[in-house]
């Protein structure tokens, strides 16, 4: 019979001790996936994240800041070239910018561009259109394609102007020596 009562309870101890394994494998686990899986705000493409990715302009900081960091290291213009990044400015609705990658010149006042996090938190949209609705024609106010409206913004959107990266700015220069 003691023996009986010392099987038995030397089951118990080996449940418990596997029950507080589990738990404990359990508790890593849920901590290591902390660290491992990006929340959902990290997992959402940012537009600044997104135009490093795709033009060879390397800048950092948000997207409001981009054309005064571009100053000494890139050239900067009001003419759309493709490849270029045109950068919008800071506002009430908009408190971080914008940066949008230009796709396609189709005329001065209409561009096509790639860009992330316009229409949804983290779309990535590609060839949507852009156009410039400025009295100067200078690229200063934008309106841009929007997604669940599948129009152009209600509104238009103050920008700075273009950031061209170095290869735009070398290709234009080799073809003014060249004429």
């Amino acid at each position: 019979m003691n023996g009986c009562l010392a099987d038995s309870s030397n089951h118990l101890r080996s449940l418990e001790m596997l029950h507080m394994h589990k738990t404990i494998i359990a508790a890593c686990i849920a901590l290591l996936s902390l660290f491992a899986l990006p929340t959902a705000a990290q997992a959402r493409l940012q537009c600044v994240t997104y135009a490093r990715q795709v033009s060879e302009v390397q800048i950092s900081g948000n997207a409001r800041d981009w054309w005064g960091n571009a100053e000494g290291r890139y050239e900067r213009g009001h003419a759309p070239k493709v490849g270029a990044v045109l950068a919008f400015t800071g506002t009430r609705s908009m408190p971080y910018g914008h940066v949008a990658v230009v796709h396609k010149v189709i005329d001065d006042r209409h561009i096509l561009i790639d860009h992330a996090n316009w229409s949804r938190p983290g779309m990535v949209e590609r060839g949507v259109m852009a156009v410039d609705v400025s009295a100067a024609g200078d690229w200063s106010e934008v309106r841009v394609w929007y997604a669940p409206t599948r129009s152009l913004g209600l509104r238009p959107s103050a920008a700075k102007g273009f950031i061209y990266p170095r290869t735009v700015t070398a290709s234009a220069e080799t073809a003014s020596n060249a004429g």
